[in-house]
């Protein structure tokens, strides 16, 4: 199947940010810093990096990347502080449990999100237009997508009545995740079950929780794509079919998502930084939104859980796995 790609919205304002231009022209190394709870996917970084290489930046010349991964969440601030006392030109907060300590770890380094948060609500920006401060980026949240999932949740398994919906206890983005969800849910006709989770250690039992329901929406989270393998492994076990908003969760073995193309975020993300080292200040730089998503489901694991894909749902999928 062709894959739709997020076509993402700009703008072109364009002021000076002293600290990260300084250092292109100053013709030393710029250093970006990617902040990261867990693993950074190789389909998230790598179109990062394709495309800074195609801005004409070259790793090891004129850029470097330097990765700090946190085993927890409860790492990411101390692991930010770092990041700001080395003095890197750009941070990347990559996922949503990484935005607020950058956010926190500095008001002067520019600071550039993939995220799946509405950085409005959460306080991050004052507007998407116009973000104010030092922190921009691209959010992976449009229209109501968390109602969609549920939709097709319920289009898949008509006779649902209970489904659960894991998400991350500490996230900002938490509360508006399930307001969304409990009102779609309200008008499907279904039960939802929230689960919370603070860790990943956490999951198992939340699936344990999770028995009875007949399937489990996940939230995106970076704490929750670490462990994707692990879910799929889970949802199996307890024969609870997925839908998340994130395409790796599927290429892991989970059943379906519905989300934008995060390789596309990644490279939108690119560009932004690209616009900051050649001197755009991010408070000017309007905080990007996908316009199209993309539904891929795994019959392979339909096929384990016994389940039979309806034809109409299977026609619309952008991506089927085998």
């Amino acid at each position: 199947m062709t894959t739709r790609r997020a076509l993402l919205g700009t703008a072109a304002a364009v002021v000076l940010a002293p600290h990260a231009y300084a250092a292109q022209q100053s013709g030393k190394v710029a250093r970006i810093g990617v902040l990261r709870v867990g693993p950074l996917p190789s389909s998230f970084i790598e179109p990062f990096r394709q495309a800074l290489r195609e801005l004409g930046h070259i790793e090891g010349q004129t850029i470097a990347i330097e990765y700090a991964s946190a085993a927890s969440v409860a790492q990411l601030a101390d692991i930010a502080a770092d990041l700001v006392r080395s003095k890197v030109d750009v941070v990347l907060a990559s996922g949503t449990p990484s935005v607020l300590p950058a956010r926190n770890a500095t008001r002067t380094i520019p600071v550039v999100f993939v995220a799946a948060i509405d950085p409005v609500a959460a306080g991050v920006v004052a507007s998407l237009a116009r973000p104010g401060a030092n922190v921009t980026g691209v959010s992976a949240v449009h229209g109501d997508a968390t109602a969609k999932r549920l939709q097709l949740l319920k289009e898949l398994l008509p006779k649902a009545s209970r489904i659960a919906f894991l998400v991350r206890a500490t996230s900002p983005a938490t509360a508006q995740y399930v307001k969304s969800a409990e009102l779609a849910a309200r008008a499907l006709g279904i039960q939802l079950q929230v689960l919370s989770v603070r860790e990943a250690g956490d999951i198992e039992a939340a699936f344990g929780a999770a028995q009875g329901a007949s399937a489990v929406l996940l939230v995106d989270d970076a704490v929750l794509t670490s462990q994707r393998t692990l879910i799929a492994e889970l949802a199996l076990k307890h024969r609870l079919p997925t839908i998340s908003g994130l395409s790796e969760t599927v290429e892991a073995g989970g059943l379906m998502s519905y989300g934008p193309h995060y390789g596309d975020l990644y490279r939108r993300a690119a560009a932004q930084v690209h616009k900051i080292l050649k001197g755009a200040k991010p408070a000017d730089l309007p905080v990007e939104q996908p316009t199209t998503f993309e539904l891929i489901i795994n019959l392979g694991t339909a096929k384990a859980l016994g389940l039979s894909i309806p034809q109409p749902l299977l026609a619309r999928a952008d991506k089927v796995i085998e």
